[in-house]
């Protein structure tokens, strides 16, 4: 048999809340949430601490609703810059033990203690850095440990907060398999449903359904979470001196109010994809995958792409693929409270074309150098010095600057 690993997932316990409440000691015996600005509407809760739990309140409510839940519910704008600090540190931490360190978003992340035994066994080593985040950093982290990265996320989540849960192949059956199918990773909302309808409602249920049913229902993702939910993962937990090779540039945006027709996501859409396409050449990059997120009023969301004929890095090609994409998908049915664009299949701007018979080329090395000249503007006197004729038609929604202020969020597992 091969030899098992020994791999740590660390989550922060409620990161953005508990950073907040250590830089506002006044905050800490008090419920508080963080979730943006009330007055702009960027309006979802991000995080709550432990006493904002107890009200009910849970990620992804929209601010009225959680401070219908409670009414004294402090919440504060989101932190970005100092998340990140904190983030650095901990890795730091985690980088006393081993050089595999793999982030999953700012808050969590995979260690692979295989080799570090002189510092104990996996549950020592979590004990010990529970241990020391603590008394450095002041926040507490749950910590998952397991043979593979899939039931050590999953351990990281069975206590919080401040739990360690040891997931072996003894006794993941007790542990894992009784849990809703939700909590694995990669089931969404929509998955689920798939799963519940066919009557899988646990990670057993559907670590017993035969495999070729799943791949019958769901292709290759079905291939995937049965793999998943045997335990049988054995995705190595990438080294922190690894390169990381940019597969796609993107940025995403909670609007200051909701979108109602197709002029408001053209204005979000168009903002993204200059912000984008300025990253692309600040990179020397270009790309052909056109990806968009769209999530609802519901918080319901979905991701759509599409592949172009060629390469680019034009704010308008990006633009006019985004909304084709947007029109293919999207029936109205709610009002869009965020959107996200994306580029992906990325090579170097300088890797060879084909010219275009039609005669468009010159067209476009013409636009080319028209958007480097705007970037060298917005350089030098500011994003908003040169705008185009659409910004104008509504300022409350194109008064954003995602390529100064971009968010940062999780990236997700095998996109």
């Amino acid at each position: 048999m091969k030899d098992l690993r020994t791999i740590l997932h660390v989550d922060c316990d409620a990161f953005y809340a508990s950073v907040e409440a250590l830089h506002r000691p006044e905050l800490r015996n008090k419920p508080l949430a963080v979730g943006g600005d009330p007055e702009q509407r960027h309006g979802i809760i991000l995080a709550k601490n432990q006493i904002a739990k107890k009200y009910g309140i849970q990620t992804g409510d929209v601010l009225w609703q959680a401070k219908q839940k409670c009414k004294d519910l402090v919440i504060v704008p989101p932190d970005f810059r100092l998340y990140m600090r904190f983030s650095h540190l901990c890795r730091d931490i985690y980088m006393r033990y081993t050089d595999q360190v793999e982030p999953f978003g700012l808050d969590e992340n995979w260690l692979d203690v295989t080799g570090s035994t002189t510092f104990g066994d996996g549950e020592a080593i979590a004990k010990e850095i529970q241990q020391t985040v603590w008394r450095e950093l002041g926040i507490t982290v749950s910590i998952g440990v397991s043979y593979n990265k899939i039931f050590a996320k999953l351990g990281s989540d069975y206590k919080k907060p401040c739990g360690i849960t040891n997931i072996t192949p003894d006794n993941y059956r007790e542990i894992v398999w009784p849990l809703p199918v939700s909590d694995l990773l990669m089931v969404g909302r929509d998955t689920s449903r798939k799963l519940n309808e066919r009557r899988v409602y646990t990670i057993g249920e559907l670590a017993t359904t035969p495999v070729e049913n799943l791949h019958r229902w769901m292709g290759k993702i079905g291939d995937m979470l049965w793999v998943f939910a045997q335990g049988r993962d054995d995705t190595p937990v990438a080294r922190c001196d690894t390169e990381q090779v940019i597969k796609s540039i993107g940025n995403s945006t909670t609007t200051p109010r909701d979108l109602y027709n197709d002029n408001d996501v053209r204005i979000i859409l168009q903002l993204l994809a200059e912000s984008i396409a300025r990253r692309l050449r600040d990179h020397g990059l270009k790309g052909r995958v056109i990806s968009i997120q769209v999530r609802d009023c519901a918080l319901k969301s979905f991701v759509r792409q599409h592949k172009i004929g060629r390469y680019t890095s034009l704010a308008t090609d990006i633009t006019r693929e985004a909304m084709g994409i947007f029109h293919a998908n999207y029936k109205w049915e709610m009002p869009i409270r965020s959107l996200g664009l994306s580029v992906g299949d990325l090579v170097p701007d300088t890797v060879p074309e084909q010219l275009d018979f039609m005669g468009d080329d010159i067209k476009r090395r013409k636009m080319e150098i028209l958007e480097q000249t705007v970037d060298g503007l917005k350089s030098r006197f500011g994003n908003f010095a040169v705008q185009r004729g659409l910004m104008l038609a509504d300022r409350a929604l194109s008064g954003c600057n995602p390529y100064d202020d971009h968010n940062i969020h999780p990236v997700s597992f095998l996109r």
